[in-house]
């Protein structure tokens, strides 16, 4: 049978500066009706670009040297502008990993799903409307009736990515790309989305390659798995085949389970004065409570890791204690004396001493900003450097973060990678010469080697500037890397805390024991084990017609 995808041979370039670089080696790629191919890989290694070339597209700066993409027959490289628009969105799907930034904020999701096929004239707005409806109902949304009617913020991450399956399926594509679809989700979360892409893409035989820097998620989700480095393809292999016996080093390096994790430090001693106390905090949005009597202390020079799934009130948790959301009830202090709730009720010391790190450092940096702009605006404002001086600093917090202040100093941020781009999300935070950083899921976007890096940086200023972490997570091994002590949230509630090696030790609480049996292993038939034991019928039409 003719492969529904053939690409042979396909070099890609990026632009920088006046000079062309290589970013894809003469790299081939096949991909059956019906089948499932993984593209796995550190940051930089092409998996995206390649993935976007197979829908015969490149980004601003990018262009295509040689080789040939081959979609049905059709060269998408040479198509026409009309040939391309007719495929896309119509046979040819793309899911991306942030679906928050690729929807419209101001369009309702019902409205922003109906697009395709109506301009594509697949149907009508009113079957496009009851096939939505369907899809939600195939991808385990809640109220599937009435959830589409919802604008993008009205829903959550895990949600938002299972509504952007539904619209990437709604013309029923030949060919569908995810682009890391569940990198930003919490284990729970991840397993309703892995399960809903799965069966829906075996009931509807649709080809797909699923790009991911997780390797035991494409253990779950590929038929075949393609190893690219630096835009080499390394090797190419069945997946069963690829995780008993890969062939080469690096990807022996990829299998290999990760060394880094932290020694848990001794419980503080009866007269430790918490740096931070969360003293029985209530928060609520309008009339909506989304945080209910939290309560935990973060001692000097500790880890306190939150865990928890989407909707649990990590993130609302770390907004209150910033005083982006003053509690309506409970108290946050610092060093035993209380905080003003609003952020412009503190003082620019109170201000200085609690710093974040966020999760998406492409959203978190100004991208027209220079490096040394982007990290000398704190240190003007906390410091009040001018000159020489501010420069000085801003290449002593760049070597501070293991980056070379004379290659960039002077760069944008598009000009970095995911890694070099968190890191200077860290000297950032750091310019403030804060006591107490909260880290917001800062590796969950980064693949494993390039995350390690970051939790070994953490841990380093750690023990050389004295610093304490408040680190909100959904990654467990993250948890177990660098936690002291865990605090886990359900629902707005704290329903366990206890020093990491307690919280890791059975028995668990519930909630807990649901949140460690949800990482996933690297093993094939682990999902299908999983939603066996928890008695997850697999979405079939039988399955989908009893909702």
């Amino acid at each position: 049978m003719t492969p529904l995808l053939e690409i042979r041979d396909l070099w890609i370039e990026g632009r920088s500066d006046e000079d062309w670089h290589p970013i894809i080696n003469g790299v081939d790629l096949t991909l059956g009706r019906g089948e499932v191919l993984g593209l796995i890989g550190e940051s930089g290694a092409g998996k995206s670009t390649l993935g976007l070339a197979a829908m015969g597209y490149v980004r601003d700066g990018v262009r295509i040297s040689g080789g040939s993409v081959r979609f049905d027959g059709l060269d998408l490289i040479h198509a026409s502008t009309e040939e391309k628009r007719s495929l896309l969105g119509r046979r040819i799907a793309y899911v991306a990993q942030s679906a928050a930034a690729s929807f419209n904020p101001a369009h309702k999701l019902i409205d922003q799903h109906v697009e395709a096929p109506v301009r594509h004239g697949v149907q009508d707005r009113g079957e496009s409307v009851e096939d939505a409806i369907e899809l939600y109902h195939k991808l385990r949304l809640p109220n599937p009736e009435e959830i589409g009617f919802r604008y993008p913020h009205q829903v959550s991450g895990g949600q938002l990515q299972r509504a952007m399956t539904a619209m990437a399926m709604s013309c029923r594509p030949d060919l569908i790309i995810f682009d890391e679809p569940t990198t930003a989700l919490d284990v729970t979360t991840q397993i309703e989305v892995l399960a809903a892409i799965r069966d829906i893409v075996d009931q509807f035989g649709t080809s797909a390659i699923y790009i991911t820097h997780d390797l035991a998620v494409v253990a779950q989700m590929a038929d075949r798995i393609k190893v690219l480095l630096r835009g080499d393809e390394v090797e190419t292999a069945t997946t069963r085949a690829m995780l008993e016996h890969p062939r080469e080093e690096y990807t022996k390096s990829l299998w290999a389970v990760r060394g880094f994790e932290r020694p848990e430090k001794p419980a503080p001693g009866p007269d430790s004065v918490p740096i931070l106390s969360v003293d029985g905090v209530t928060a609520a949005y309008g009339e909506q409570v989304v945080l209910e009597e939290v309560s935990f202390d973060i001692h000097p020079g500790r880890t306190v890791a939150v865990v928890g799934e989407s909707g649990s009130g990590k993130s609302t948790t770390a907004r209150v204690i910033t005083g982006l959301l003053p509690p309506r009830g409970g108290a946050v202090r610092f060093e035993g004396a209380p905080l003003p709730p609003g952020y412009r009720q503190r003082s620019k010391d109170q201000l200085r001493q609690i710093q974040m790190i966020y999760q998406m450092a492409d959203t978190a940096l100004n991208p027209r900003q220079s490096i040394a702009q982007i990290i000398g605006r704190p240190v003007r404002f906390y410091s009040g450097l001018r000159g020489r001086r501010l420069r000085a600093r801003v290449d002593e917090l760049l070597e501070q973060i293991e980056l070379d202040p004379a290659i960039f100093r002077d760069r944008l941020p598009g000009e970095l990678s995911g890694g070099q781009k968190q890191r200077v999300g860290i000297a950032r935070a750091l310019a403030a010469e804060p006591r107490l950083i909260i880290c917001d899921e800062v590796t969950s976007a980064l693949d494993q080697l390039v995350a390690e890096g970051i939790l070994r940086l953490l841990a380093r200023l750690q023990d050389e500037l004295g610093l304490s972490y408040m680190f909100i997570t959904h990654d467990l091994a993250t948890v177990k890397a660098i936690a002291d002590e865990v605090v886990v949230m359900k629902e707005g509630r704290v329903i366990e805390q206890g020093p990491k090696t307690a919280m890791f030790t059975p028995p668990h609480h519930p909630y807990t024991d649901l949140l460690l049996s949800s990482v996933p292993e690297m093993d094939p038939d682990w999902l299908d084990r999983l939603l066996a034991e928890r008695g997850v019928e697999a979405l079939g039409e039988q399955a989908a017609d009893k909702m």
